[in-house]
Parts: structure tokens; C-alpha cells; sequence
């Protein structure tokens, strides 16, 4: 049986490798946008998931853990080809990407509140945690608005 400090590590790796399917997916999706200013605000939301990976990797080595996760998970991978094929098809179709992106951002989100339910982890981490889900969660509300605008 797995002992607490394990699953706190083990949720805070989860939550490390959301963070960086985050900067690569909204990176990507960057990318793949025709506005200027929408490319401005994903790259915005990349960097500000590396913040959170970096943020992240800081808990895993306090909890003892080894945050060796660089990279996304391959759900991530998976996800972020999704994108890449999916705007291919749809010839940098702003919906498109937009509608990836709240895939993504609604996922991240369920994973925080897994890791929130996890008694365990220390009140500073778990304040890290809650701001952390708390800029996902405008994040999601940034990009569903702007997805209705691409709609309309």
C-alpha cells in the first residue's frame, strides 16, 4: 500500500505532467491561430503553465519526490496531435483550437480536485494548489467566451 507522502508525490507528478500537456498544448494551439491577439493570449497561458510546472516541481522535491518530468504525459501527446491534426484539417480554424483547448483546461481542473481531495498534503501546498486550479478555471472561462465569439 502506497503511504501518503507517496500519493502526494505521485498526485503532484499527475498534476506536473498536466502542467506541461498545458504549456505544449497551448503553445501548439498558438500556433495554429489566425488572430494575433488570441496567439498573444495562448502563448500567454503557456507560459503561465510553466510557471506552474516550475511551481509544481518545487512541492515534488519538498514531498521528497523526484519531479523528473519535463515533458507532458501521453495523454497530452495524444491530445496535442489531436490539435495538430485537427487544425490541419480545419486550416487554423480558431474554433477549432479553441474547442481543444477547453478539452484540455476541463480535464486539468478534474485532475486539481483529485489532488485536493488528498488529505494529506501539507496546508502551503494545498494553497498552491487551490491558486493554481482557481487560474485554470478563468483560464477555461477566457477561452469558452472566445470560443462563443468564434461561434457567433
Amino acid at each position: 500500500m502506497e503511504n501518503q507522502s507517496e500519493k502526494a508525490v505521485s498526485g503532484l507528478k499527475h498534476l506536473l505532467s498536466i502542467c506541461n500537456d498545458g504549456k505544449e498544448g497551448y503553445k501548439n494551439a498558438a500556433e495554429n491561430v489566425d488572430s494575433a491577439d488570441l496567439k498573444a493570449l495562448l502563448h500567454t497561458y503557456s507560459i503561465q503553465r510553466a510557471e506552474f510546472a516550475s511551481s509544481l516541481k518545487t512541492c515534488i522535491h519538498q514531498c521528497g519526490g523526484d519531479p523528473d518530468n519535463n515533458e507532458g504525459g501521453p495523454l497530452g501527446a495524444i491530445h496535442r496531435a489531436w490539435i495538430d491534426i485537427k487544425t490541419a484539417l480545419t486550416s487554423n480554424d480558431n474554433k477549432a483550437v479553441l474547442d481543444a483547448c477547453i478539452t484540455g483546461e476541463k480535464a486539468a481542473i478534474e485532475a486539481y480536485d483529485n489532488v485536493l481531495e488528498d488529505t494529506s498534503i501539507s496546508t502551503e501546498t494545498r494553497q498552491l494548489l487551490t491558486t493554481q486550479r482557481t487560474g485554470i478555471q478563468e483560464s477555461l472561462r477566457n477561452v469558452e467566451a472566445l470560443e462563443h465569439q468564434f461561434t457567433s
